[in-house]
């Protein structure tokens, strides 16, 4: 076997796809397909369902990420009918994801097959990953692949990078919009020496968001201002049988809001609320990959990444500093028993330690209006986990798939514990695909470096001191059609998914309206979540797809078993996208119906009336965008939220920050109005 075909196979074993989405009998079927030479690929969907393996997951591609302005991560997902991304608060631009009716700390979240963003990076982890630099991301809905770990509850969201093997030359986009925010980006590669053996890749991003708006009046701004520095330097080397993937990356963010300069709420000499977050993040990961026998699809695999987060906030006279430190290393064997038999194994370890700092600015504050953490100085959670996996997977002619796998693995806080995950897929004809999955997922909280917007309340905040490791079991089942309509394929999927918590987390809003408590869960918790959704090709270039997708999520809070607060009960989709003969116009819009809910238990106000609505109504929100292609460069122009909802009263007493009745986390919905953008993205030495 020649080195070309060696050289596939290693580039396959560090591949993400391979790894995190498709079984591994799949990425053999792919080995052999390239042993094709001069085959040509002319079209590929923009969203690919991955109907081959065991696992239910998406591939969405970089033609459905460039449907909208795409600055980051936490702005990809506008036209997935799974993945919602909301506000956390009001003030800081937090965000989070939510999959299948939980928030994004029970979705594992990958760069390249490397766990990220955790801990105190998670509120702000969505707005670290440029737009611009993403090649692809693979979602996966339940228990994933034991590869990767533990931590998948809900899914897995793996981001993959444009890469330093890739075409040579160099991209630039820059991005405005009329909320003040400019953002320019770049990546170029190199092959040094003229071939892909030895190549090296910088990717670069700034934005700026410098004014302060107010569109509601309530002297606070809609959104922080945020400016951010972020660069990678990425490398690749391939020598036989061995190849070398390594990359440094480094970030600086500082993020402001509060009360607006001009606010009209503050009395004569009186001090404004500001919230002031500057974050320092470095990261470093490597990788090593060997063929040991081409013939039977033996490969090893070495990886790891570390990172450092610092970070430190003022929320009001709340001062908290966070310094966080994470290694993680796996070692990955896989092998082809036989045809049909795949087998793979492996040893990981992962290790966290968050020093953190919480106090109070104003020494004359009355400390017992902010709960038992304050002050909190020189708190130290460190873990060490130490596991090992084994995955057997049975793959008859991609019609029957089945995929099982069990991790051990050691914790010095929380013990020994054992993660089982079982998946199946049934293809009876081209036309149906049915599987089946079942699993259990642990994750270890950390209160405050996760929910740290939470302090920007003016609530009493109060963490139990000692939380438990968060369990769940998951369930899942998905039907897909492939039906083929006048020379077109009709595709249609249904699935249905239930999460039961044995232990979790809860972040009680209802017990006590002035009080934030977290604690361990002491009663049920579960989430069912169905969801339908089908695309067709109505005519050439032009593309319709429709979902709906139903919610029950519910927990116990203070002994009553309550629906999840600020959790929308259902939601509809409805994108349309054409692209002319040519490919020089496409037209993309998304029309999104999110359904109403529950907000957390009011309190009663001096007049005898509620402070806030007990339920919040349903809503709707349209994106659209324009762009023209050109031989080197892409002219974009779009506007979000086109409706322009926006959530009244976002912020409660916002006339006195510096009571307990300052909330502004109880956000469900936009803050701000419609807005429009326009960008460009420059071709230099590539193809469009």
């Amino acid at each position: 076997m020649n080195k070309h075909i060696i050289r596939t196979g290693i580039l396959l074993l560090l591949a993400l796809p391979a790894m995190a989405q498709h079984n591994s009998a799949d990425s053999l079927a792919t080995l052999k397909e390239q042993e094709l030479e001069n085959v040509t690929v002319t079209a590929r969907r923009a969203t690919v369902r991955t109907l081959g393996g065991a696992i239910n997951g998406q591939d969405i591609l970089r033609d459905e990420l460039f449907k909208a302005a795409c600055c980051n991560l936490g702005e990809s997902f506008v036209t997935n009918p799974s993945v919602d991304v909301n506000y956390s608060d009001a003030t800081t631009g937090a965000r989070q994801i939510k999959l299948l009716g939980l928030s994004g700390t029970y979705v594992q979240m990958l760069t390249e097959n490397l766990p990220n963003f955790r801990g105190a990076a998670l509120p702000y982890g969505l707005g670290y990953v440029p737009g611009p630099w993403l090649k692809s991301l693979q979602v996966s809905k339940g228990n994933s692949s034991v590869k990767n770990g533990y931590e998948a509850m809900t899914g897995q969201i793996n981001v993959e990078y444009v890469k330093p093997e890739d075409e040579q030359g160099a991209t630039i986009n820059v991005y405005g919009n009329t909320m003040s925010k400019l953002e320019a980006n770049a990546d170029a590669n190199l092959h040094i020496g003229g071939n892909k053996n030895l190549s090296t890749e910088v990717l670069a991003h700034f934005e700026n968001n410098w004014n302060q708006h107010d569109g509601n009046g309530d002297g606070f701004q809609d959104s922080p201002q945020v400016r951010q520095y972020n660069l990678q330097n990425r490398w690749l080397w391939k020598n036989g049988n061995y190849i070398f993937h390594a990359g440094l990356g480094f970030l600086k963010e500082d993020r402001m809001s509060g009360q607006t300069r001009h606010t009209h709420h503050l009395a004569p000499g009186a001090t404004p609320y500001r919230i002031n977050i500057g974050t320092n993040r470095y990261e470093g990961y490597m990788k090593h990959a060997f063929i040991l026998d081409p013939k039977h699809g033996t490969n090893i695999a070495l990886m790891g990444n570390i990172s450092m987060h610092e970070q430190a906030a003022d929320y009001g006279i709340k001062h908290y500093d966070v310094n966080e430190k994470n290694a993680y290393a796996s070692l990955v064997f896989e092998t082809n028993v036989a045809e049909v038999h795949n087998l793979s194994a492996g040893l990981s370890m992962n290790h966290d330690y968050l020093h953190q700092n919480l106090n109070l600015t104003d020494p004359t504050a009355i400390s017992a209006n902010y709960g038992n953490r304050y002050p909190l100085s020189n708190d130290v959670e460190s873990e060490t986990t130490s596991g090992a996996y084994v995955q057997y997977t049975l793959n008859l002619h991609n019609r029957l798939v089945a995929m099982a796998g069990v991790r051990i693995d050691h914790s010095n806080v929380y013990g020994t514990f054992v993660t089982p995950r079982f998946h199946i897929k049934w293809a009876p004809t081209d036309v149906l695909t049915l599987r089946l999955s079942a699993g259990k997922g642990y994750r270890s909280p950390h209160a405050l470096a996760e929910n740290n917007y939470l302090m920007a309340s003016g609530r009493r905040l109060v963490v139990d001191p000692k939380l438990q490791q968060e369990a769940a079991w998951n369930y899942g089942t998905n039907m897909a059609f492939n039906i083929p309509i006048r020379n077109r394929l009709l595709k249609v999927n249904a699935e249905y998914y239930y999460t039961h918590f044995t232990s979790q987390t809860i972040i009680d809003y209802d017990t006590d309206p002035l009080t934030l408590h977290i604690g361990n869960l002491d009663g049920k918790s579960y989430s069912h979540t169905f969801q339908i959704d089908a695309s067709y090709p109505v005519f050439r270039g032009f593309e319709l797809t429709a979902a709906y997708r139903y919610s029950l999520v519910k927990a116990t809070y203070g002994g009553r078993l309550l629906s999840k607060p600020l959790q929308s009960r259902y939601k509809a989709l409805l994108t349309a996208s054409y692209k002319t003969p040519l490919g020089l116009w496409q037209f993309d819009a998304t029309f999104a119906l999110n359904g109403g809910g529950r907000m957390p238990t009011p309190y009663t106000t001096a007049d005898g009336t509620p402070s806030w609505q007990h339920n919040y109504s349903a809503y709707g929100q349209l994106n659209a965008q324009i762009t023209r292609n050109f031989r080197h460069f892409a002219l974009y122009v779009g506007g979000e939220n086109l409706t322009n909802y926006k959530q009244k009263n976002p912020i409660i007493g916002y006339h006195n920050p510096w009571s307990q009745t300052f909330e502004p986390t109880l956000v469900y919905g936009p803050i701000e109005g419609a807005m429009v953008y326009a960008g460009i993205r420059l071709n230099l030495g590539k193809r469009m």
